[in-house]
């Protein structure tokens, strides 16, 4: 790893200032970090924030010395890193990326042997959806060098609630995308129940909490009034989309789905 500057000297970009980039950036200012916002999307989609925010990718490439990607998917990661924004594809470039994109843990294998060999990068996905972005209160999965990692904690503790190290390059994601099969499965689970009780003439609001206070407890159904996306009829561009790429991302080491369960997942998120 090279020789790092002190983390509260150092530039940092969050590139896929969304609805969880956002928050994330402004939790890293707000705890008095140097950062900037880079987006596809114009200036003027940023209210408040269109000052902290650049729209030139040179400008990552001379001044960022760690760059947080948080962008949609593997095709948009490529994009930004060597493709269409090309951050790195100069003699120029961030010395540090973290991945915080959802993604599959073969992709940051593949995506460590492309990038140049002075680049130090660390997997660090999060949980807790956009309330808890908005809130600093996600809860981070790190992998990589134990060096990189301990450099970067701060940022994820100013971001976060929970910071875990999972260990090598790669086990931060592969703990996302494995807990994010379980989501995707108890969002399933929980919206068929709603439905079915519906149908048979129960309060789903009132099942909701029998649901919370039993052994049917989920994540999904104790936050459903909170999770914006909760009563979303699939599509792939919405956050449903989002879920089933997350779930393909923990099928993708095995080949693809593997068993009728992963099979029904997909087939049931597709259908909400």
């Amino acid at each position: 790893m090279p020789a790092a500057k002190p983390l509260e000297s150092q530039k940092i970009t969050v590139a896929g200032c969304g609805d969880m980039g956002l928050p994330m950036a402004q939790a890293l200012i707000t705890a008095g970090f140097d950062v900037n916002g880079y987006d596809v999307r114009p200036l003027e989609d940023f209210d408040d924030f269109a000052n902290n925010m650049i729209d030139d990718v040179h400008l990552i490439q001379q001044q960022t010395d760690i760059l947080i990607s948080i962008v949609r998917d593997e095709p948009q990661t490529l994009a930004l890193l060597f493709d269409e924004q090309a951050v790195f594809s100069g003699e120029h470039h961030p010395s540090h990326l973290v991945i915080s994109s959802t993604l599959s843990p073969n992709f940051i294998t593949d995506l460590n042997a492309k990038l140049p060999s002075s680049v130090v990068l660390v997997d660090a996905p999060m949980s807790g959806a956009v309330m808890s972005a908005e809130t600093a209160t996600l809860t981070f999965m790190i992998g990589g060098c134990n060096s990189a990692k301990d450099h970067l904690k701060p940022l994820f503790e100013a971001m976060g609630k929970a910071v875990f190290d999972m260990g090598q390059l790669g086990a931060g994601m592969t703990a996302k995308v494995m807990n994010n099969y379980i989501t995707a499965a108890t969002a399933v689970a929980t919206r068929q129940t709603l439905e079915r009780a519906a149908e048979l003439g129960t309060d789903p609001t009132k099942l909701l909490e029998v649901i919370h206070a039993s052994s049917g407890q989920n994540w999904f159904a104790s936050n459903f009034d909170e999770i914006y996306w909760s009563t979303q009829n699939y599509t792939p561009e919405n956050t449903m989309g989002i879920l089933e790429k997350d779930v393909r991302s923990s099928l993708a080491p095995f080949g693809g789905p593997s068993s009728d369960l992963d099979s029904a997942i997909l087939k049931h998120l597709k259908n909400l």
